[in-house]
């Protein structure tokens, strides 16, 4: 995907960014100088799609894996950049950084080369860079339920202000598996948003429903299982460890 460095802000812009603001445009700048493919998340494609006031602590960019090393590299000429979680690396500069991020935790939503055909081109401190789609912004949220973390309310707004954006068809093709996930965020815009209910496709809520109903007559799943870790390793580690609980990822590995 062909990158030019578009930095359309004036002096005045720059100086009126924080010295974070102006660590995460220097990274940017190197990024889109270098013509690396990357797009913008988080909290700043957030905003950007639903212009909600949202306090951010860091400045997301999305890559594949396989460019991910070609753009730790080019990063590493400036900065410190850390990668060891399999998933995102961190680029730090004091005690500011940037997620780096081509995977998630639970090892379900890698970033895959497709999500490029769907970006949007916005401007972002003073950049004119590419942003993750709305569809695959919620894809990459829907699975961060911690304790101290939670991003159903992103995905909620999102359902509002992208009802006519979103590619509800890619998006029951990646949650496919996890349907019940996407059902769960699905029911929760319609009791948070009651008078906008319509901005979830009848077709859709009908399939998830279907899926319910089929559901509920088929037999219990043997053994006991609990996948509350994909959301949190850690709030549900007393389902695996004391309470007799399998995780599903444990259980194919077993066979």
């Amino acid at each position: 995907m062909p990158r030019r460095s578009t930095e359309d802000g004036t002096y005045g812009a720059l100086a009126s960014l924080t010295r974070a603001e102006r660590f995460y445009w220097e990274v940017l700048r190197d990024l889109l100088e270098a013509g690396l493919p990357f797009m913008v998340g988080g909290g700043y494609a957030v905003k950007f799609y639903t212009d909600a006031r949202r306090p951010t602590k860091d400045l997301d960019i999305f890559t594949t894996p396989a460019a991910f090393p070609t753009l730790r590299s080019c990063l590493q000429q400036r900065y410190s950049v850390s990668a060891n979680e399999g998933w995102l690396g961190k680029v730090r500069h004091g005690r500011h950084f940037v997620d780096i991020i081509f995977g998630s935790s639970n090892g379900i939503v890698p970033v895959q080369e497709a999500w490029f055909q769907h970006t949007r081109e916005a401007q972002i401190l003073c950049h004119r860079v590419p942003v993750i789609s709305p569809t695959e912004l919620i894809w990459s949220k829907a699975f961060i339920q911690k304790r101290n973390r939670h991003d159903g309310s992103d995905i909620v707004n999102l359902i509002l202000k992208q009802r006519d954006v979103i590619d509800w068809q890619r998006l029951i093709s990646y949650m496919d598996q996890h349907w019940e996930v996407l059902l769960c965020h699905l029911l929760t815009f319609r009791w948070i948003y009651p008078s906008e209910r319509d901005a979830v496709p009848s077709w859709l809520l009908d399939d998830l429903l279907s899926r319910l109903g089929q559901q509920r007559q088929a037999p219990l799943p043997v053994p006991k299982l609990c996948r509350g870790r994909l959301f949190s390793s850690v709030d549900y580690r007393n389902a695996t460890e004391k309470w007799g609980f399998v995780h599903p990822e444990a259980e194919s590995n077993d066979e």
